[in-house]
């Protein structure tokens, strides 16, 4: 009963006595088992990751925010991917998490729903990322309207005529909301709004987008819905003798961590992935432990990061 004390830092051991206790259990390599401990007190101190695609560098950058906020508090963290959008997908994964004794679930998941499809009551304790479905959960998330009129108003103050704009998927969360604060940053300056070039977030599709946007004389800023997307992007300019930023000006989004390694190195919107984890295994912990809902919905504020490949039109 003292060593059980002890493991789990209840008040009633004098201090020598849990000394003692500690080394013992250092010198004898001892390790509690957490099956035992759930068995026992009908806690499994596990919360579930439900996630799309962990491939990109948005979701990635969540999920390990996620574990370092989730360890911090004393859980463990299982994954499990989602093979296809939509309700029914989530509802299947959430039940698969109940089966593996998750107490609750973060879900990221970005794309959006045809008609607006909701999330069903009586899912577990759940706590939304960058989710594009409707439900009456928590969120936590960046204001990307926010960070594209950030990306836009930066290269409209160097006195670039207009932004044009290479927009992500046009069913993500993210793309959606990037592409709007856009528009409104060009509409409210009075500034020409050009139609979007879209691609699919990889470095391909910038490159591709190349050849519908850098043969043009006029083009002389381009706002980019992410920062792989700007590398494709300034790949081709740099095989078009387009040099960046004295002929272009190039702005994208995330910050990730390749992007101050571009050349030149890459103006960007700042999301803090780490903050974003915390905030919401917080959020989902405390629900858990209190067994009250929260309908809290979170945005943080982006960040310009201003480099290199930004500068006056020629």
């Amino acid at each position: 009963m003292t060593v059980s004390r002890v493991i789990n830092q209840q008040a009633r051991v004098a201090d020598d006595t849990r000394e003692r206790v500690l080394v013992a259990m250092r010198e004898l390599d001892f390790r509690p088992n957490l099956m035992a401990q759930g068995l026992a007190s009908g806690r499994s101190r596990t919360i579930g990751v439900l996630t799309e695609d962990t491939t990109l560098w948005g979701p990635s950058a969540a999920l390990h925010g996620i574990e370092l906020a989730a360890g911090a508090r004393g859980y463990a963290v299982t994954i499990t991917h989602l093979t296809e959008s939509g309700p029914d997908a989530v509802v299947r994964g959430a039940n698969l998490m109940r089966s593996r004794s998750s107490e609750g679930m973060v879900l990221v998941q970005p794309r959006m729903t045809a008609n607006g499809e909701a999330l069903p009551a009586g899912l577990p304790p759940m706590v939304a990322i960058h989710a594009g479905m409707q439900g009456d959960y928590p969120l936590v998330g960046v204001n990307q309207g926010l960070g594209a009129r950030m990306a836009t108003d930066h290269l409209l103050a160097l006195g670039h005529r207009t932004v044009h704009h290479l927009a992500g998927p046009e069913n993500w969360y993210e793309s959606v909301e990037r592409e709007a604060g856009w528009r409104k940053a060009l509409s409210d300056a009075g500034a020409e709004v050009p139609d979007p070039i879209r691609g699919d977030w990889s470095a391909t599709s910038g490159y591709e987008a190349g050849a519908q946007l850098l043969d043009r004389r006029d083009v002389t800023a381009i706002f980019c819905a992410n920062d792989e997307m700007a590398l494709g992007l300034l790949h081709a300019a740099h095989e078009r003798g387009i040099q960046c930023p004295e002929r272009l000006s190039l702005v994208g989004f995330d910050d990730a961590p390749m992007s101050a390694f571009f050349t030149p190195s890459l103006t960007t919107i700042r999301q803090d992935f780490n903050e974003i984890g915390r905030l919401s295994v917080q959020l989902l912990i405390d629900m858990i432990e209190s067994g009250n809902t929260n309908p809290a919905h979170i945005a943080l504020e982006p960040t310009l990061v201003v480099r290199q490949s930004t500068a006056p039109p020629a």
